[in-house]
């Protein structure tokens, strides 16, 4: 039988009862829906959080103090500070393989100015964090090799500083006070937003690393040092290069265990997508039940209908129909309905996906890859649960067929 006299014979059948077709429908159209929605949700919160990731830097590499110990018993890492303005300068003198290294000297201060004070924390840092971090400004400039080599007192603070000291105005030109240390504003940072963990990114003062160090902090020992390559694949070989360069300086011996931690941006990532994928995985998971659900349903209507048609099928089969015919018959009307229901499903899912993004602020993301596989499983759905019942029509026999009554 040819698929367009199959599709016009399973359309007719289907158009008879168009209530109880809805209703069959029904339970794929609420699970393609829901799964579209899941996996959006999913898809929409793993691009968050690497967009939050790629704020961090490009191809950040940070290296921090490892773990002392006293008396055998670790402190926790951060507890060795062996970190130092050397060890930085070392790197960038070295590294064949970095494109930008900062200390980073963090104090932190009450700033004053503007209208009022605000609790914050300045970064002492090169003009490569700017660099690194991929950070611009919105207003004004960042520093330069003079101001840092000329340890001057001036500053670039970010967004939320200049909200909430000099709201409604330009803050370049103006002065803040920290630690009673007047600086001049001569930056204003473009915003960058919270990171995955939830803290405000745009709450930071950045001042020149030699200013913070004679003005602000008074260490010799520093916290982080922030370090780029040019690429990510560049970021293993980097690391071990980093690793080298520190254990010379500190004069590690072979048997020795590294004083530092050298982390990369790829790690944070990787951890945060693999939570979202379980989740998605999870998501789409609850949600494909009730696929499974609507696939029952229509096995179990479709059944109905072969008692009901119990009579038809015996004349196909006494006129020269095989049984493969009254299958394929039976199969497609079933597929015919899942893939209706299917594409009616994605509609309520596009929809569901934007009222949710709308409503609550969530990010949400739909592949197409996404659509065809929840259309390719409708098919699916339609093929699985319509076989039996296709089965047992092609499988009657004639003669009781036309007795039924």
């Amino acid at each position: 039988m040819r698929a367009n006299r199959l599709l016009g014979i399973a359309s007719e059948s289907i158009l008879k009862n168009k209530m109880r077709t809805l209703l069959t429908m029904l339970g794929i159209i609420i699970g393609v829906g829901a799964v579209i929605v899941m996996v959006a949700v999913g898809q929409g919160a793993k691009a968050q959080i690497q967009r939050q990731i790629d704020n961090l830097g490009t191809n950040l590499i940070v290296v921090t103090p490892g773990a002392s110990a006293a008396g055998g018993v670790s402190q926790g890492a951060g507890t060795f500070v062996r970190l130092t303005i050397a060890d930085a300068d070392a790197l960038k003198q070295q590294g064949t393989t970095l494109t930008g290294v900062s200390p980073m000297i963090v104090a932190p201060v009450q700033a004053v100015g503007g209208v009022g004070n605000w609790r914050t924390a300045v970064n002492g840092v090169t003009i490569d964090y700017f660099t690194i971090r991929n950070w611009t400004v919105t207003s004004g400039r960042v520093f330069d090799d003079t101001d840092v080599r000329g340890m001057r007192k001036v500053a670039v603070i970010g967004q939320t500083i200049a909200r909430n000291l000099f709201p409604d105005q330009d803050p370049v030109g103006a002065e803040l006070r920290l630690r009673n240390v007047p600086f001049q504003i001569i930056g204003v940072l473009a915003p960058k937003g919270q990171t995955a963990t939830g803290s405000d990114q745009d709450d930071v003062i950045l001042v020149p690393y030699t200013t913070a160090q004679t003005r602000l902090a008074g260490r010799q020992f520093i916290p982080q040092i922030l370090v780029s390559t040019a690429q990510k694949q560049d970021i293993p070989a980097a690391e071990e290069e980093v690793r080298a360069i520190l254990r010379e300086t500190h004069k590690l011996a072979s048997y020795e265990n590294d004083d530092f931690t050298v982390r990369n941006q790829n790690d944070l990532a990787a951890a945060a997508q693999g939570t979202t994928e379980v989740m998605t995985l999870l998501l789409a998971a609850i949600a494909s039940i009730s696929l499974i659900v609507g696939g029952i349903g229509i096995m179990n209507i479709m059944l109905v209908s072969v008692t009901e048609r119990t009579r038809e099928i015996g004349i196909r089969l006494a006129i020269g129909a095989r049984g493969s015919d009254v299958m394929a018959q039976f199969l497609v009307e079933a597929i015919v309905i899942c893939l209706v229901g299917g594409v009616i499903g994605i509609g309520i899912g596009f929809a569901g996906a934007a009222v949710l993004h709308r409503t609550t602020g969530w990010g949400t993301t739909i592949a197409p890859t996404m659509v065809a596989l929840a259309l390719g499983f409708s098919a699916a759905v339609g093929i699985f649960f319509g076989f039996y019942p296709a089965r047992k029509a092609a499988r009657l026999d004639p003669i009781q067929a036309l007795r039924y009554e």
